[in-house]
């Protein structure tokens, strides 16, 4: 793999049960375990499906207008069975609403199919949870 594909960030303990997440950019984000108000990485998780098919289902519906409305829940459950913790039950609705008109009617007869297109290939985030790709874990 080449510099171009690498994504990364890094994860600095600012506290008990607290982090914070860094990208290369200089984006900061607070990672808690679920004490206060910062995102438990489960909750970033659900954030990451959601965002990324946003994104995707943003670009291709607003190539003929802007939505009215554009709100994106994410949710499952968190279970522990005889294959360890992991999430059950995963769902990502959209309530998009669009404006009357020719354009309006357009981007709805788009809409169907952008939310398969971002399930079923363009979603990095998403795919990777379907395809199940494994994680190596290193100590240094």
């Amino acid at each position: 793999m080449d510099q171009d594909t690498l994504r990364s960030i890094e994860l600095t303990r600012t506290g008990e049960r607290r982090y914070e997440a860094t990208n290369r950019r200089g984006g900061v984000l607070p990672i808690g375990s679920g004490d206060g108000s910062d995102f438990t990485p489960v909750e970033l998780l659900l954030a990451a499906i959601a965002g990324c098919s946003a994104i995707d289902v943003d670009l291709i519906t607003g190539k003929r207008v802007t939505a009215d409305v554009f709100d994106v829940h994410a949710e499952g459950h968190k279970v522990r069975d005889e294959r360890g913790n992991h999430m059950v039950g995963l769902k990502v609705t959209f309530d998009v609403q669009f404006p009357t008109g020719e354009d309006g009617d357009r981007a709805r007869e788009m809409l169907p199919r952008a939310l398969q297109q971002t399930r079923d290939r363009l979603c990095s985030v998403g795919r990777t949870v379907q395809l199940g790709e494994p994680i190596e874990y290193d100590g240094i």
